[in-house]
């Protein structure tokens, strides 16, 4: 698998929850930054106080091999109560050439995804009384540290891709799993207020 093909993974999960419920949980994207080994903070950009096609929004990461840095993603998908996907890119040429955000991020046409470095979404059905809840990302094509990692060791692509891979899935099933916890004990609360 190489990056330059858009390698992706996905982890799924069955929560207890109505999709709406879920839904106000997947939208709120400080949320991740509590559950995330490697997401740090998020915030909105440009006045935006929530998801809504167009909006763009900070992320800040950090790894212990890595450090630090900093994202902006784009709001590239929103279909109420179904899915929510976002656009990432380098703004400060932590991997290569800084993204110009006016540019890569406009509202008319979205992120050129020859940029992004990751594309993630959530993606929710309404399942046996409550919700499967997938999230997913696809990494590159947009240089990343997974680009760096190649550019050192050419030869060992794929297992640099499978590794990174494996990686974003163990963010990803604590994330679902926060989530599930969060709308499973919501859920049970407001059984109980009712």
């Amino acid at each position: 698998m190489r990056y330059a093909d858009g390698p992706g993974t996905h982890c799924e999960v069955h929560v207890d929850a109505t999709v709406e419920q879920v839904w106000r949980l997947v939208t709120d994207i400080g949320l991740p930054a509590r559950l995330s080994p490697e997401l740090q903070r998020v915030g909105w950009l440009d006045g935006a106080d929530g998801p809504a096609p167009g909006a763009r929004f900070e992320g800040h990461n950090h790894r212990e091999d890595m450090g630090g840095w900093r994202t902006v993603s784009q709001v590239i998908e929103l279909a109420e109560y179904r899915s929510f996907a976002w656009a990432v890119v380098d703004p400060d040429g932590r991997y290569g050439a800084p993204v110009p955000t006016s540019s890569a991020l406009s509202d008319d046409q979205g992120v050129d995804p020859a940029v992004a470095l990751a594309t993630w979404r959530f993606d929710l059905a309404p399942e046996e009384g409550g919700t499967r809840l997938r999230q997913s990302v696809v990494i590159g094509p947009g240089r990343s540290g997974v680009s760096l990692v190649i550019d050192r060791w050419p030869d060992r692509e794929e297992q640099i891709v499978e590794y990174r891979l494996a990686d974003l899935r163990k963010g990803m099933t604590a994330t679902l799993e926060g989530i599930k916890a969060l709308a499973e004990q919501g859920d049970r609360a407001g059984r109980a207020e009712g």
